[in-house]
């Protein structure tokens, strides 16, 4: 069923008026001119097809049109105002639903999840794949970690500055080059392929050969003594942003977590 157009500001200039049974009064509520009230007025009442006020020696009257959809125009601003509390409340939700590249999950986000819920027993969250659509919406995401060379479209901040590096078991690693889709210098190098440069690590760590991954992501397996780098990280057009749309992004509690994630 299509929904009639309904001019929301001039009814509520209708209610402003019938409340006050004056134009100026009901201007001074609503920060306009009189002469806006009565433009307003007119306008609803070209649009409604009914006189809504006739002027008498005693000031303004409603008429009885106006009076008899006054008490469902008000029970409807209250329910507007409901609505909008329901939806404001949302903010103090503390359920996030977060979008991830699964070997970032693994290697870098989960445990910082666990401590930041160790905050407050009340944070729940929901973890998904990323793809590359990023659909906020169909998903119902709160936010979610690009890798790549920005933010795109949405609101975003950059986790830590993108930077490669070469690692290998501790023992060492041979000739064998460990290759990953998005790895960078590998092409037609590499005698191993996997799915995702957090399988390249754990490739690594085996001895299966050398791998180039994001140093943000092997930062705690060098640290344990998992693997080794070969060389210093290398500067790296690419890197982990946080990103969701404007709307997600002012929620605080969206907000509380891009700040405990990237300080």
């Amino acid at each position: 069923m299509k929904r009639t157009h309904l001019p929301l500001n001039g009814l509520r200039v209708l209610d402003a008026a019938a409340r006050h049974l004056s134009f100026t009064r009901a201007a001074d509520e609503l920060a306009v001119t009189p002469a806006a009230v009565g433009q307003q007025i007119r306008a609803l009442e070209d649009v409604l097809g009914v006189v809504l006020f006739r002027r008498t020696p005693k000031g303004l009257e409603l008429t009885p049109e106006a009076e008899g959809g006054l008490d469902a125009l008000r029970a409807g601003f209250l329910q507007f105002e409901e609505a909008v509390r329901a939806m404001q409340a949302q903010q103090s939700s503390k359920s996030l639903t977060i979008a991830a590249p699964r070997d970032f999950t693994a290697k870098w986000l989960a445990p910082r999840l666990a401590a930041y819920g160790r905050t407050d027993p009340e944070l729940r969250f929901a973890l998904v794949a990323a793809d590359e659509s990023l659909d906020f919406t169909e998903a119902n995401l709160d936010l979610a970690i690009r890798y790549g060379k920005g933010g795109g479209e949405h609101e975003s901040i950059c986790l830590s500055e993108g930077a490669m590096v070469m690692v290998e078991a501790p023992e060492g690693g041979g000739d064998t080059m460990i290759a990953w889709p998005g790895c960078e210098g590998m092409e037609g190098m590499a005698s191993l392929r996997v799915a995702d440069a957090g399988l390249a690590i754990e490739a690594a760590a085996n001895g299966f050969g050398r791998a180039c991954v994001p140093h943000l992501l092997a930062e705690a397996d060098i640290a344990a003594g998992r693997v080794r780098a070969t060389d210093n990280a290398k500067p790296s057009e690419n890197a982990y942003w946080l990103v969701a749309p404007l709307p997600q992004w002012r929620q605080k509690k969206v907000r509380a977590i891009v700040e405990a994630l990237s300080g």
